[in-house]
């Protein structure tokens, strides 16, 4: 998958599980790329080991911070677009609930039951 958040470190702080995934929502990322994260939510197939997408919540680079201080960017094997600018994607609650239902509708799982693990 191209442009994958490579990860080098990272606290997880929440997870779920949603119909056949599991989505490990991480934060103090340390990354192996140019992007600077905030937090991402990756989602792994039941009996896999790596995401087949990532809902992330980017530093925007200083001369892009008129309209926020982060970016909504999700990323799978077919896409990689920022959704949105805006300060509140730094927020924990307002990011987790947007991640979840942004990856529920890409994954197809609007009916599905979001159980938290973590």
């Amino acid at each position: 998958m191209q442009n994958r958040p490579l990860i080098k470190t990272a606290i997880p702080k929440r997870r779920y599980q949603i119909g056949n995934y599991t989505a490990a929502l991480l934060g103090e990322i340390d990354s192996g790329d140019h992007q600077s994260y905030r937090y991402i939510l990756a989602w792994v197939p039941t009996g896999q080991r790596d995401p087949v997408l990532y809902v992330c919540a980017e530093h925007t680079p200083p001369n892009e911070r008129a309209d926020g201080a982060y970016r909504l960017r999700v990323v799978n094997e077919n896409m990689t677009e920022v959704l949105d600018t805006g300060d509140g994607w730094g927020d924990l609650e307002t990011f987790a609930e947007q991640a979840l239902n942004l990856g529920m509708q890409m994954l197809g799982l609007m009916q599905a039951r979001i159980d938290r693990l973590l």
